[in-house]
């Protein structure tokens, strides 16, 4: 983990993996293309219905609904940005949305639904949700997928659930890098370097808590990355500096200040903890962000201060990520159809990994030979397109 690392962006639609059509992700209209200024509508323009989103008119404007693919085009004609979900009536589930729906800006929602009856659902900022109209849909046709609505309450035991296994990793990280001091403060530098390792995992294990820890994260694990000074730097600390101190044979006097410095943060943080809040909301977003920052640090190479070990690091932030889906799992069920998927692709990922320890040592980076390593950034690259939709489908929704 590493508090400098980018956000992880959400994939713009669920389509390739479910099958959902028209549901950008969250906060994904930064990234979609530049919206069409709204024209009224004539028959001569265009054979496509031009819904209204308004507080006064919200899904009015829905004419000659059928079965099958179609493309609503939804114009905001209030006077403040909306959100607008089409939904199932009973029940709210989500066929398809579109965000970002400026005033006056007229936008696209492709959609392919089964008989039945559906709204829209309007969501304009700073207002309760408002349903419009209910439409029967008539004729031969079948559906596309949709998601049943997540609540911010929802994700409270999940949150709850997570908030334990930190807790229980931060004493095993608490033991593991007082072992790793108590062998720096001996001058024992070979049996510090058999320690770092399982401190370090210790702490990528946690997974999901890092944006919890606040500047916790760039103490005890951050990197030189972007410090004036590098690796030399009087601000690079933490389990990266001690790295680089045990494999660029620098002295155990050197090393004690930078050992107690880890150690010392690493009890605020665990004193700290039980007065910080897991942010709900983020948890489903993480369970991308992760092997997304992992990708992009460890199996590239980067994070490597002289251990070799990033391997083993993916490794731990697999388990990061297998304990995240494992608390969203009650709400993953009947809600994502490629979960299983998703499963399988941890398992096959875990596999190469572990595949390049041996005893107590792993295969560098820079050692692999060239078809594992794109066998290993391959399976790594699927599994994030199979986590990228669990942040859209758990995005947390009001709906009254």
């Amino acid at each position: 983990m590493d508090v400098r690392r980018p956000r992880a962006v959400i994939l713009a639609s669920l389509l390739l993996v479910t099958g959902v059509t028209g549901c950008s992700a969250t906060h994904a209209h930064e990234h979609a293309p530049p919206p069409t200024p709204a024209k009224p509508s004539s028959p001569a323009a265009s054979a496509d219905p031009v819904v209204q989103i308004s507080a006064s008119h919200c899904g009015e404007g829905w004419t000659n609904p059928h079965a099958g693919q179609q493309t609503l085009m939804l114009s905001n004609t209030g006077d403040a940005p909306s959100e607008a979900d089409l939904i199932q009536v009973p029940g709210g589930a989500v066929y398809a949305e579109v965000e970002g729906l400026a005033p006056g800006v007229t936008r696209p929602m492709q959609v392919s639904l089964a008989q039945g009856t559906y709204a829209i659902r309007c969501e304009i900022d700073e207002r309760d949700p408002i349903v419009g109209p209910s439409v029967k849909v008539t004729g031969p046709g079948e559906g596309g997928p949709a998601t049943t609505p997540v609540s911010y309450s929802d994700l409270l035991a999940p949150a709850k659930a997570y908030t334990q296994y930190v807790a229980g990793g931060l004493k095993t990280l608490r033991a593991k890098t007082k072992a790793l001091k108590g062998a720096v403060d001996r001058g024992d530098l070979a049996a510090a370097r058999k320690a770092w390792l399982p401190a370090h995992l210790a702490y990528e294990s946690l997974g999901s808590a890092y944006g919890t820890f606040g500047d916790f994260d760039a103490t005890i694990n951050g990197r030189p990355a972007g410090l004036p000074g590098g690796v030399h730097d009087k601000n690079f600390t933490g389990l990266h500096r001690v790295e680089y101190g045990l494999w660029h044979r620098e002295s155990a006097k050197t090393l004690r200040p930078v050992a107690d410095r880890l150690y010392k943060d690493v009890e605020a943080l665990c004193d700290d903890f039980p007065d910080e809040r897991l942010e709900p909301a983020d948890l489903p977003l993480r369970a991308h962000e992760i092997l997304e920052s992992t990708l992009q640090f460890e199996l590239s190479g980067r994070a490597d201060e002289g251990s070799g070990t990033t391997l083993a690091t993916a490794a731990a932030n697999v388990k990061g990520t297998r304990a995240t889906i494992g608390v969203l799992r009650p709400l993953l069920d009947g809600r994502y159809p490629g979960l299983k998927q998703v499963d399988e692709q941890l398992d096959r990922v875990e596999a190469l990994l572990t595949a390049q320890k041996h005893g107590d040592t792993w295969t560098p980076v820079d050692r692999l030979d060239p078809r594992i390593r794109e066998s290993i950034n391959g399976a790594v690259g699927g599994l994030l397109e199979g986590l990228a939709p669990i942040a859209t489908i758990l995005f947390p929704r009001r709906t009254q």
